[in-house]
């Protein structure tokens, strides 16, 4: 299975670059707003990072203990390539985040638009199984997924939509701290409707 989907997005980058992909966007703006202040001392962890600019972003904040997971090296590859030396400082995971064990608990998980492609019961439990095991006490989550009104597809896969309380309940016993709703415009010109959450461990 990981391994049909990390050909499926390896495609993906193929044809469109790091910058033509629909979840592209060159400031993370929302992500970074919900992270806040977070404790840059803390492991952090962005699952599916593939070629977002949020791993150049926590770096400049100070970030020290930053894993960059995907199920694709392909996106990851571009990271590196931008980053250059500072690609040093930041762990790779090349994985499908429902096959992964994790080495440490993390201060703080983000996750823009993995979760929403858990179609299957079955996979959003293992993903609450993993974040239970994988956050420290009081962990930031930060969460983004498409919103009730968003695709039904997104690049060739079924994707799960949800409301704020929707993605509240999907994700298990966190305590809610911030909700946001985010109109996400693709490189292609497109608007795409983002739940967001911030929830505390």
């Amino acid at each position: 299975m990981a391994d049909t989907a990390a050909q499926h997005w390896a495609e993906v980058y193929t044809r469109r670059g790091d910058t033509q992909v629909s979840w592209f966007t060159a400031d993370p703006a929302c992500s970074l707003e919900l992270i806040g202040a977070a404790d840059p001392r803390l492991p952090a962890v962005d699952i599916g990072a593939g070629a977002s600019r949020l791993v150049d972003a926590l770096l400049d904040r100070g970030f020290t203990d930053l894993t960059a997971l995907d199920v694709s090296d392909d996106g990851l590859a571009h990271s590196r390539a931008r980053l250059g030396a500072a690609a040093d400082r930041v762990h790779w995971v090349v994985t499908d985040v429902l096959d992964w064990a994790p080495d440490r608990r993390f201060g703080l998980w983000h996750d823009r638009a993995v979760f929403h492609f858990l179609t299957d019961p079955a996979d959003r439990q293992r993903y609450r199984d993993l974040l239970r095991v994988a956050l420290a006490p009081g962990a930031l989550v930060v969460v983004g997924t498409f919103a009730a009104d968003g695709p039904e597809y997104c690049s060739g896969l079924p994707t799960a939509r949800y409301s704020p309380d929707e993605l509240a309940a999907a994700l298990g016993d966190l305590e809610v701290v911030e909700r946001r709703r985010e109109e996400h415009r693709t490189p292609a010109g497109g608007v795409q409707p983002f739940t967001w959450l911030a929830l505390r461990s």
